[in-house]
């Protein structure tokens, strides 16, 4: 078997790529948020700001829906593949955050009685 020893200079560059997509990853972030800021603010200012309306009842059934089927699947595989181990712990998670969330959508009262209003 032949093993390939990556030279200092390779294994500085391989570390340092990640390190580099992170911090610019950072800063356009950074910056869009900054700008979006100053874009409300002068919007404020004039008088043409309109407030965006997140609807989080569809947010909380989408994403419930998501999670609990991610995690469900994810659970499946984990246990065929090494048994019930810790490893099944990266499908539970999703799972059970999943279900909070269609718990949540189902019990919390203002969703039901906003959406007949409208």
């Amino acid at each position: 078997m032949t093993e390939s020893v990556m030279s200092p200079a390779a294994q500085i560059i391989v570390s340092i790529v990640p390190i580099v997509g992170i911090a610019f990853g950072a800063m356009v972030i950074f910056f869009y948020i900054l700008w979006h800021h100053h874009e409300v603010k002068l919007q404020i200012k004039t008088g043409t700001f309109v407030p965006k309306k997140f609807n989080f009842a569809a947010f909380s059934l989408l994403t419930g829906l998501l999670l609990t089927g991610v995690g469900i699947i994810l659970s499946f595989v984990f246990a065929l593949m090494n048994g019930f181990s810790y490893s099944l712990l990266g499908g539970l998670i999703p799972a059970v955050v999943g279900i909070s969330f269609l718990l949540f959508y189902k019990f919390y009262p203002e969703f039901h009685t906003k959406n007949d209003e409208k």
